[in-house]
């Protein structure tokens, strides 16, 4: 299958990209802390800290490209500022493998929204571009990780991860418009 050539991006779409992975990231992040709440202690907490820290990196460059662009952040961080908690804290009560599954889920979708960011610039925005690359790939290790950490063990994984993933896909949809 071709894929067509990438199209210029107006400044609406730059500050839609910058927008919705700023909301992302915010998310991401989010999330491991709910799950650091509720598995405080147990083999998978350095792992999770691990992905949180680099979430929170990944938080902190897209924040400076906001700034820079002087891009107006989405509207919905009170929604998500709950929203990411409690998909963390939740998935963290049904066991390790439930939050390492909500990892999968969440982490999935994440890479191929990075691949259509990345189709869409082309070669247009380099510095952007090279950001989202950088995150894509950490996005991409933590789903591989939370894989060998049994997350397909989950109970009812399937479900879990279809429902996280519909979620996730209507974030991102909100994220990019409001």
């Amino acid at each position: 299958m071709t894929q067509a050539p990438a199209q210029p991006s107006s400044q609406a779409q730059i500050a839609s990209i910058l927008r919705v992975n700023l909301a992302g990231e915010y998310g991401a992040k989010r999330i491991y802390e709910g799950q650091l709440a509720i598995l405080k202690n147990s083999p998978s907490t350095p792992l999770i800290e691990h992905m949180k820290e680099q979430e929170l990196n990944h938080f902190h460059s897209f924040e400076s490209l906001v700034v820079k662009n002087r891009v107006r952040p989405t509207l919905l961080y009170p929604l998500w500022h709950v929203a990411g908690y409690a998909l963390g804290a939740g998935s963290a009560l049904l066991g390790e493998k439930a939050a390492m599954a909500c990892t999968v889920a969440v982490e999935e979708v994440i890479d191929q929204h990075y691949e259509k960011q990345l189709t869409h610039l082309g070669s247009e925005n380099p510095e952007l571009s090279q950001l989202i690359k950088t995150c894509q790939a950490e996005e991409c290790e933590h789903r591989d990780l939370a894989l060998q950490e049994g997350a397909q063990e989950a109970p009812h994984y399937e479900v879990l991860s279809l429902a996280i993933k519909t979620a996730t896909r209507l974030a991102i949809w909100l994220s990019k418009r409001i």
